[in-house]
């Protein structure tokens, strides 16, 4: 029986696999079995970005620029949100809450929203009031630095501008401070 024309893996065995051979089969399998996918796809990764870095030197490298400061806003219980879907406006009773929210920006100066305002109308009393929907357009503004998380700046204050009809007896434009 003749072999030419075909390879054996060396892995696989067979009369002539040396030992040393089969030594470094046992190693490599060892250590594809305990490194972790995302280390090789990484090691991949970095080994193709140097090979490509290298062929192409004379091109600025870009790196995403990232916000040096995040800033969040601190919901009722204390803990950070970054672009919440929810936000609750009344603390002690709930009958004031923002749904819906969609970001149209985050970070910086401001942070702009579309949603819902869903408020308690509060007839004939809070407890047997029902919510009513009003659309609502939300800007955060005034990132100051949070005192509780340093490297950490949180939105001071909410505007709420109603296109349509406001719950009464809000204006159409209407700012919070939500630091207390």
């Amino acid at each position: 029986m003749s072999t030419v024309g075909t390879r054996r893996h060396p892995c696989t065995g067979g009369a002539g696999v040396a030992r040393t051979t089969a030594l470094l089969c046992g190693v490599v399998a060892l250590v594809a079995a305990t490194v972790p996918a995302s280390a090789t796809q990484a090691t991949s990764a970095s080994a193709s970005a140097s090979t490509s870095a290298s062929a192409s030197a004379s091109a600025p490298a870009s790196a995403p620029v990232r916000d040096p400061v995040p800033v969040v806003v601190v919901d009722c219980f204390g803990a950070p949100q970054v672009r919440p879907a929810d936000y609750l406006l009344a603390c002690g009773d709930g009958n004031n809450r923002l749904v819906g929210l969609r970001w149209d920006s985050w970070g910086g100066q401001t942070a702009t929203a579309s949603g819902t305002d869903m408020v308690n109308d509060c007839r004939p009393y809070c407890a047997a009031g029902r919510f009513r929907a009003y659309p609502v357009e939300v800007t955060l503004i005034a990132p100051q630095a949070w005192p509780e998380r340093p490297g950490t700046q949180r939105y001071t204050s909410i505007r709420l501008v109603f296109p349509e009809e406001a719950p009464a007896p809000l204006p159409h434009d209407v700012t919070y401070n939500l630091v207390y």
